[in-house]
């Protein structure tokens, strides 16, 4: 079909849903920004968009908070703990099986620039390492590597980018060999058009383009299957996905205590699992798990009463702890499901930005000063409800949480290299390494600890003892 044919087939079916205006330029353009147009459009699902439009656009939700919210029950990260013990080595060795088998990937939501970092280029590629500035990515990347070392097999890794950064990420990686590792497969992120807040039509960038945001994280499960991501898998003969974002260089790719509860728990349908970081206070910023009118979900911050936040057990602990870093497992075949079935499609979620376009009649440029677009997102949380049976995993806070997210304060690269030296001086001293340190206990010298040389304290057995004088910048 030639372009032209292919816009003469879509000139009325727009006509009809109010959404013509998208072609008022095509005539003027020449055939290349004409093929483009036509390829963007070609994309829309015409048929759901009155809908969509009328439910979050012109018709602006209202938030709903459950009547009934009860805190969500995790397994602890200390498997002795009072309030529910548990079988970590049963559940770690289950995990470990998994992942020998070759029945584990990784996948990394990798879309967002380091614009807040002050650094132009994929988030991904910022220099993350405490002491060899290494990026982020190359820290992802040891650490596949390490876990393929340790059990024999090493998990395939998928990487979401988004249209902006698809093709400087590909070359980083290209440039770097992809750091070592065979099985890694790129594909960018969907987007989304961006809606007039008041009349509910696409808006336009230029007289060949439409203004578009990206889908959101949730619609990282509908790449998965659009980019043939999900059919690799299968074909690898992988059965779950292990998913975290671009920004905590000392995350646990590839978790097997993890891995093991996702998979065997009794209250686990292995479909969908999460691990939450206990709250360090109650005004952090975390959308915490709850249970809400009987079903897990994450209710965000900004939306639980404050007075409720700060709720305490009778030993101390904060009542509704469980905050989430958005690190999960979830089934290849749940997330089949997540596309293929729409009692499972994710719902969508209404922001209202200032986004640039052009004046539908006369292609003047438009910069407005205020709100003038919506912009629809999914979440991946939002599948959680839909699991039959999901569980929450308390991850180490103190070992497995440095994220990169501010250019200062917290969550920078200070507090991420503060964090990466306190967890390094850590696991060097359960093997008997001497660490220096000042009156307050703080570690008087910088250490990087190569997730090539150890994902987990015990991968520090019979480790040569480093130089570690004060004063020094140690890389392990």
């Amino acid at each position: 079909m030639t372009t032209a044919t292919a816009l003469d087939t879509l000139r009325p079916k727009l006509a009809a849903i109010g959404q013509d205006h998208l072609l008022a330029f095509a005539d003027t353009l020449p055939p290349a920004d004409l093929d483009h147009l036509s390829t963007q459009l070609s994309g829309l699902d015409l048929d759901a968009l009155p809908a969509l439009i009328d439910q979050y656009v012109t018709t602006k939700p209202e938030p709903h908070l459950p009547k009934d919210i009860q805190p969500a029950p995790y397994y602890p990260n200390d498997p002795t703990a009072d309030f529910r013990p548990w079988d970590q080595p049963h559940f770690r060795a289950v995990g470990e099986d998994l992942l020998r088998a070759g029945k584990v990937a990784c996948f990394t939501v990798a879309g967002g620039q380091g614009t807040r970092l002050g650094y132009d280029g994929p988030k991904g590629c910022y220099p993350a390492g405490a002491v060899t500035g290494k990026s982020l990515f190359q820290f992802f990347a040891e650490a596949i590597g390490k876990t393929g070392h340790k059990y024999g097999t090493t998990p395939p890794w998928y990487i979401m980018t988004s249209p902006l950064n698809h093709d400087a990420t590909v070359a980083f990686f290209k440039e770097h060999d992809n750091f070592g590792l065979d099985a890694v497969m790129f594909f960018p992120q969907g987007v989304m058009p961006s809606f007039d807040m008041q009349t509910g039509r696409i808006l336009m960038a230029d007289p060949h383009t439409l203004a578009t945001n990206p889908d959101g994280h949730g619609g990282s499960l509908k790449a998965l299957k659009v980019s043939g991501a999900l059919d690799d898998m299968r074909a690898r003969g992988v059965e779950h996905l292990s998913y975290f974002q671009v920004d905590n260089p000392i995350v646990k790719v590839a978790d097997p205590v993890f891995l093991g509860l996702h998979a065997a728990a009794p209250d686990s349908s292995a479909e969908m699992s999460s691990k939450m970081l206990a709250k360090a206070y109650p005004e952090e910023k975390l959308g915490m798990f709850c249970v809400a009118d009987g079903t897990l979900q994450i209710i965000e911050y900004s939306d639980l009463p404050m007075d409720r936040q700060r709720e305490r057990l009778p030993d101390g602990r904060l009542r509704f702890l469980a905050g989430s870093p958005a690190i999960h497992i979830l089934s290849v075949a749940f997330i089949d499901k997540l596309n293929s079935d729409p009692r499972f499609a994710l719902p969508y979620h209404r922001a209202e930005k200032k986004v640039p376009c052009i004046d539908a009649a006369t292609g003047k440029a438009l910069t407005p000063d205020a709100p003038n677009a919506v912009k629809l997102e999914r979440f991946v949380f939002d599948a959680m409800p839909m699991a039959a049976r999901s569980i929450v995993y308390e991850a180490n806070r103190d070992d497995e949480f440095a994220p990169i997210k501010n250019a200062e304060g917290s969550d920078s690269p200070a507090t991420s290299r503060d964090i990466q030296t306190a967890r390094a001086a850590r696991w060097l001293e359960s093997h008997g390494h001497a660490i220096p340190r000042d009156a307050d206990a703080k570690c008087r010298c910088t250490i990087e600890l190569s997730p090539a040389t150890a994902i987990e304290a015990g991968d520090l057995a019979g480790t040569a003892s480093p130089d570690l004088a004060p004063g020094k910048e140690v890389a392990i």
